[in-house]
């Protein structure tokens, strides 16, 4: 259980980095930042909210300093945004969302697993889970001097709270990590992706204020 648990969470694990360095080189691409540039963005993207979750859990060193593929597969995620942008950036919008909310799903069911594997309470888990899923955006979007969009994007964070906190529940009542991470995954993206379709949104104090 303890090998396929720790497989489960390196495969999802590179797998959101890789979609996230995508979506980090192109957002850098549009700010009209050079190839260094990029790959910062790309490496800050992916890999920050997964260090920050490590620090955070006592992981330390985090696990993408000790091991050479996350670093390896951001950068070439990045490359691949810098060497293909003229048809990427073709691709339909709606596609490209349901693409963030593939890797925000990904990152978010990862960063769960982890606080799990190093027993971290049900609360703290589902809190790792969003930090994992918003954090590399973050700063991301902090290095380009602008309001983080997890702070003004409609049900983002929120969906990938509420997919982690659907995957330690289902953790809880004795499924297996597998279909835990399934279910959790699941709703965390079909939440993100209906808030897209249908414009969702948490409420704002101004449309409060009489």
């Amino acid at each position: 259980m303890r090998i396929a648990s720790a497989s489960l969470l390196t495969t999802v694990d590179l797998a959101g980095t890789f979609v996230f360095a995508v979506e980090g080189a192109m957002t850098a691409i549009a700010a009209e930042l050079d190839l260094l540039g990029v790959m910062v963005l790309a490496f800050a993207t992916a890999l920050c909210g997964g260090m920050t979750r490590d620090v955070l859990i006592g992981a330390s060193p985090p696990q993408a300093l000790r091991d050479w593929r996350y670093a390896v597969t951001a950068f070439i995620g990045g490359a691949v945004a810098f060497a293909g942008y003229s048809l990427i950036r073709r691709i339909p919008p709606l596609v490209i969302l349901d693409l963030d909310a593939a890797g925000l799903t990904l990152f978010a069911v990862a960063g769960t697993e982890k606080a799990l594997a190093y027993r971290m309470p049900a609360l703290i888990a589902v809190l790792m889970g969003g930090i994992t899923a918003v954090g590399g955006g973050s700063l991301r979007d902090m290095l380009l001097t602008r309001v983080p969009a997890v702070l003004r994007i409609d049900v983002y964070a929120t969906a990938a709270l509420a997919g982690s906190a659907v995957m330690v529940a289902a953790r809880r009542l004795g499924l297996s990590p597998t279909w835990s991470a399934a279910i959790g995954g699941l709703v965390c993206f079909g939440l993100r992706a209906m808030a897209i379709r249908h414009h969702w949104s948490l409420p704002r104090a101004a449309e409060y204020h009489w």
